[in-house]
């Protein structure tokens, strides 16, 4: 039997990424909910809206915002019912929308029933949750956890330390066991069996681990769990998108090749590191720098007909624009500039809430501010064994926090941005006040809707061969401040011009029609392009 989804499966999607907690409050207790997501299902729609990855939804202590489950076969109380999710997948069918849900086999929450029996069973052989998780009676590894400190936590209950590569409430399981494979199938199955069309899943590349190593990697058997999860019959039809560390093109290839039957793609994160020294440093950098990532991947993976995903930021991610455009004079130009150079390239693109309206990072004086498990653990170290300032460790936390991507979307101006009657969990972004929904849509009268922007540029990928599965070729050269590149599908042909942080001539090797999509409009002459302008145009 052939399991191979083709790479054209699935370029005509627009996948937007939605982080429920903050999206949309419908019931007025500041924590968004499904509710809310299905009262602006028509907004997502119209921007050209065709599928949704939403963070996850699952039963949860909160104390990764989700990303620690106690059941993966409940709905978080905050976000409502499981007839609340029943009725979001029958609302997303109904308008052709495709519903991604947001997997974490790596790791579950200390209240999971797993880890609760798994805790309390060391001398218990018969118990079948025994071994769902790593314990060992001395650290076997010098492991530091992701959110700081080490990755081995002492249990008083079992007497034994567990492994947790991220939070001390997120302990690893033991993928080693297959009880713990087919307990993540039959996780995957109540899903696909309510309906859902596919998954992203968190941190896929820590599933297998090589313990005594002291250099967490790729294990050995990693490529055997994920074909255990969705290389299956039940499972062949869905849209699988892998968080990975993968930075080397023969990987994707055993992570996505067609005859693997493993994932549709992954998330490749060498073109985030423009702006940046590490995730709370930044540093002087240009467009280039990202262009250039950008084209080595798309003409990688092109040669291996590989379908490669396309985004700039996350739930995870601070705004792009903060640190590789101007956010501020030029917010808007870079917002569409920045656009056009990723969602016309070749894939799929993922577009995160927010950036439809160019939402930039915001900024705060108090680490009262902040929430996040990351960004203050880390503040944290950087103040008592890094010897940083308050001040100097708070700039490196606004610079960086994951908050930057999980204020409540701001729907219009007001005090509590149209997001909830109630108290918002998390404070009101910096910005928004100017930057939200509502002052987007006015600014269409001006020309200067990044939504208008979006929507265009997704109903040209929607009625575009070429867009969905032309080829990809560079015609810009490296030294110059701007990426000028061609898709081609038989006799369509187009051209996407995309300018840098400077003002310049920039000359064409061919002929074009009137771009179908531009941010132009400050043109002092003609052939002139003003920072972050940009255009795609046939080529006659």
């Amino acid at each position: 039997m052939n399991l191979c989804k083709k790479y054209s499966d699935f370029t005509r999607l627009n996948i937007y990424q939605i982080y429920p907690r903050s999206f949309m409050d419908f019931n007025g207790d500041g924590i968004g909910d499904l509710q809310g997501i299905i009262s602006k299902l028509d907004y997502l729609q119209d921007l050209g809206i065709n599928a949704i990855w939403m963070c996850p939804c699952f039963k949860s202590p909160n104390a990764d915002n989700g990303y620690d489950v106690a059941d993966y076969c409940d709905i978080m109380d905050e976000f409502g019912t499981m007839a609340d999710m029943d009725e979001l997948i029958s609302e997303m069918h109904s308008r052709g929308m495709k519903l991604i849900l947001d997997l974490v086999p790596n790791h579950t929450s200390s209240e999971h029933k797993w880890f609760l029996e798994s805790r309390k069973a060391k001398d218990d052989p018969e118990n079948p949750y025994r071994d769902y998780y790593y314990w060992y009676d001395e650290k076997p590894n010098n492991w530091r956890a992701s959110f700081g400190g080490s990755a081995w936590e002492y249990d008083e209950t079992r007497g034994q330390y567990y492994l947790h590569m991220f939070a001390v409430g997120q302990p690893d399981l033991n993928w080693d066991n297959p009880e713990v494979v087919r307990a993540m199938q039959g996780v995957i199955d109540y899903w696909v069996d309510k309906g859902i069309d596919g998954f992203r899943i968190d941190v896929i590349d820590l599933i297998s681990k090589d313990i005594p190593n002291d250099k967490p990697g790729f294990g050995p058997r990693l490529h055997e769990y994920i074909h255990a999860m969705f290389g299956r019959e039940k499972t062949a039809h869905l849209f699988t998108v892998g968080e990975s560390i993968v930075k080397d093109i023969e990987e994707m290839q055993r992570h996505c090749g067609e005859d693997r039957e493993e994932l549709s793609t992954l998330f490749q994160f060498d073109h985030l590191e423009c702006g940046r020294a590490d995730k709370f440093t930044a540093k002087e950098d240009s467009l280039k720098t990202f262009r250039d990532t950008l084209i080595l991947w798309q003409q990688e993976t092109e040669k291996r007909g590989l379908l490669y995903s396309l985004f700039t930021d996350n739930h995870d991610q601070p705004p792009f624009i903060s640190r590789a455009g101007n956010d501020r004079e030029l917010r808007y130009e870079s917002a569409t500039g920045i656009a056009s150079m990723v969602y016309l390239l070749r894939g799929v693109p993922f577009i995160y809430q927010g950036q439809e309206i160019g939402m930039p990072s915001a900024h705060y004086d108090d680490i009262a501010c902040f929430d996040e498990v990351e960004c203050l653990g880390n503040y944290k170290e950087m103040i008592e064994d890094k010897g940083l300032s308050e001040a100097e460790a708070l700039e490196k936390v606004n610079f960086g926090s994951r908050d930057n991507a999980r204020h409540p979307m701001a729907w219009d101006g007001s005090e509590k941005c149209g997001f909830t009657t109630g108290e918002p969990w998390l404070i009101a972004h910096s910005r928004a006040g100017e930057v939200n929904v509502a002052a987007d849509l006015r600014a269409d009268k001006q020309g200067r809707s990044v939504y208008s922007f979006y929507q265009k540029l997704l109903r040209l990928r929607a009625s575009s061969d070429a867009f969905a599965d032309g080829s990809f070729k560079v015609i810009s050269a490296p030294e110059d401040d701007y990426f000028i590149y061609t898709r081609s599908l038989g006799d369509e042909k187009w051209a996407v011009i995309c300018n840098f942080e400077s003002a310049q001539e920039i000359e064409l090797p061919f002929e074009c029609e009137e771009p179908a999509l531009a941010n132009l409009g400050r043109k002092e002459a003609a052939g002139a392009y003003a920072p972050y302008e940009c255009a795609a145009a046939r080529i006659k």
